[in-house]
């Protein structure tokens, strides 16, 4: 996980009413990344949270002033981000159906203890360079020429699709963090 979606997530966190969250459709997770960090130092003045990873790598994070918990940070907490991407149940021809709009939302954790979840859903264009039916999987080639892979939800959205077929595809990206006190 790199520096700037840590840095985007923690300063995001919190901000948001869980209101803006019940608007998420549900999603079936194709893949998750954990990693837990340290908290080495807080300096409460600037804002940075000082995080050590399990490889001993330091590095720093500003938490912005939407972290509406930040006091709640202490030295030692564990942080633990869970990335989760996943392809959302639509492969459709461009056209065919109508286009949902890009959403996106944040739902704090209950409690008092800083945490929450950011997620974002969100449609490509694409050209289908493979398919791979046993995994189900679906690597793509996007306008900008960047190749990305999506595990796909059911095997049953790609029939009928080939190798050079331009569709869109809605895919769902996700990303929870929670903090726990220190021993």
């Amino acid at each position: 996980m790199n520096k700037y979606m840590r840095v985007g997530i923690v300063a995001a966190l919190l901000s948001v009413p869980p209101a803006a969250w019940a608007a998420q459709k549900p999603v079936s997770v194709a893949d998750v990344v954990t990693a837990t960090f340290t908290i080495e130092a807080i300096d409460h003045t600037t804002r940075i949270v000082t995080l050590r990873g399990t490889d001993g790598i330091s590095e720093d994070v500003l938490c912005g002033p939407d972290v509406k918990r930040f006091d709640a940070l202490k030295v030692g907490d564990k942080v633990t981000f869970r990335y989760h991407e996943s392809l959302v149940s639509a492969i459709h021809r461009p056209g065919s159906a109508a286009k949902a709009p890009e959403t996106s939302g944040i739902a704090r954790s209950a409690g008092t203890r800083p945490g929450g979840t950011i997620s974002q859903q969100m449609n490509a264009l694409v050209t289908i360079e493979a398919i791979d039916a046993k995994v189900p999987s679906v690597t793509v080639k996007s306008a900008d020429g960047r190749r990305l892979s999506f595990k796909v939800a059911d095997k049953k959205n790609l029939e009928g699709y080939k190798a050079g077929d331009k569709v869109e595809v809605t895919y769902t990206q996700a990303l929870a963090v929670s903090v726990e006190p220190g021993k």
